[in-house]
């Protein structure tokens, strides 16, 4: 994203139909976040209990974009 994306850590809580999933992050907020393109394209698979970093908008605070797999 551009310069202004949030970056966040979180855990995947639950896994949603087409590629999305349900994040809680550290301060207890649950957002809606979906795979970044790179990792599609790699096939790297996510399951519930994964650690993620994330980038939000600052317009949207209930939506984010997967893009790292902490493990």
């Amino acid at each position: 994203m551009s310069e202004g994306s949030i970056k966040v850590e979180g855990k995947i809580v639950a896994v949603l139909a087409g590629t999305m999933f349900r994040v809680q992050l550290d301060n207890g907020h649950e957002v809606l976040a979906h795979i970044s393109g790179k990792m599609r394209k790699r096939f790297i698979r996510l399951i519930p209990g994964d650690r993620v970093k994330m980038e939000m908008s600052p317009y949207d605070l209930n939506k984010a974009r997967i893009v790292w797999r902490i493990g």
